[in-house]
């Protein structure tokens, strides 16, 4: 499994963002990873990331999305978060607005890490003061030290 905090990094954390709507705000956090040295293929990357939002959409309810990809053009595992204080129209599960989005991505054959992760990340997200303080962090700092916070419980 791998810990979110030591992963996210300032360069990869939008505390507002400008999109309104699901693909734009996949858009806009895909645009972080630009030119990264994790990302072997960056337009592939952005286009497997769309392909598994076809499946169903990420928006897993309670103002949180976690589109994501395991992808041929990844070398280690990357993760960006977003944050929209107004919402993103997401198509999600409980039809609410999206405010807190994880985009997160793993290279195709790390599938235990990868689903290990991702319930990782779902059980904090249950957590309501946990996303209370995600949307009340003023920083970008402030999200990383939540995330560390949480995860040495």
């Amino acid at each position: 499994m791998y810990k979110i905090s030591e992963y996210l990094k300032d360069e990869r954390i939008i505390l507002e963002l400008k999109s309104k709507k699901k693909e734009e705000a996949i858009r806009e956090l895909c645009e972080l990873l630009k030119g990264s040295p994790e990302i072997t293929d960056f337009n592939k990357f952005v286009e497997e990331v769309f392909e598994r939002e076809k499946l169903g959409s990420t928006g897993i309810g309670q103002g949180v999305a976690l589109p994501h990809a395991r992808s041929s053009y990844l070398n280690k595992f990357v993760v960006c978060f977003g944050r929209s204080q107004r919402g993103v129209d997401f198509e999600s599960i409980d039809s609410e607005p999206v405010k807190l989005i994880f985009l997160l991505g793993t290279p195709k054959d790390d599938v235990e890490n990868y689903l290990k992760t991702l319930a990782h990340l779902s059980r904090l997200l249950r957590k309501e003061d946990f996303r209370e303080s995600l949307l009340k962090a003023e920083t970008k700092e402030e999200i990383i030290e939540i995330f560390k916070k949480y995860e040495e419980c």
